[in-house]
């Protein structure tokens, strides 16, 4: 008897639900989105964890996240001490998802025994589903994308 598989999306078949759990718990874990970093932030002068911009300072000064922590990788295993409290979680966040520096960044802070999470999308997601930023000229409010964001309201997901 032949099996037919119906289309590529199904040819490795999915994953068993325990298995499921598992890995999307720990994905849960590790990453944190845009929209649920904002409203943290936006809900509490103490969400509970310090944002970390792991970018240069010239990628710094073309905007960054308001309230962020400004500690490009290459420094992390020497000035992370001095910024950041040991018992604090750190999201890091970079240009966005073409980019690994958030990683590399959570990599160095989780060496150094920070509890770490990436945010998804960086910065460009940040801009694109239109919360604010800072620049050297001041604040800034872009116009959310409609193919990232809900126009309105939020996306409850």
């Amino acid at each position: 008897m032949t099996t037919t598989v119906p289309n590529a999306v199904l040819r490795v078949a999915p994953a068993d639900p325990a298995e499921a759990v598992a890995h999307f718990r720990s994905s849960l874990r590790l990453y944190a989105d845009v929209s649920d970093v904002a409203a943290a932030l936006a809900a509490d002068a103490d969400p509970g964890f310090v944002l970390l911009d792991s970018r240069s300072p010239d990628s710094w000064d073309q905007g960054h996240i308001p309230g962020a922590v400004h500690l490009p990788t290459a420094l992390i295993s020497e000035q992370a001490a001095d910024l950041l409290a040991p018992s604090v979680p750190v999201i890091t966040y970079c240009w966005g998802p073409g980019c690994n520096g958030a990683t590399r960044a959570a990599l160095a802070l989780a060496e150094l025994g920070y509890q770490v999470k990436e945010m998804l999308g960086g910065f460009e997601y940040w801009v694109r589903e239109g919360f604010a930023y800072e620049t050297p000229q001041g604040p800034a409010q872009p116009t959310p994308d409609p193919l990232t964001a809900p126009a309105t309201g939020h996306c409850a997901c």
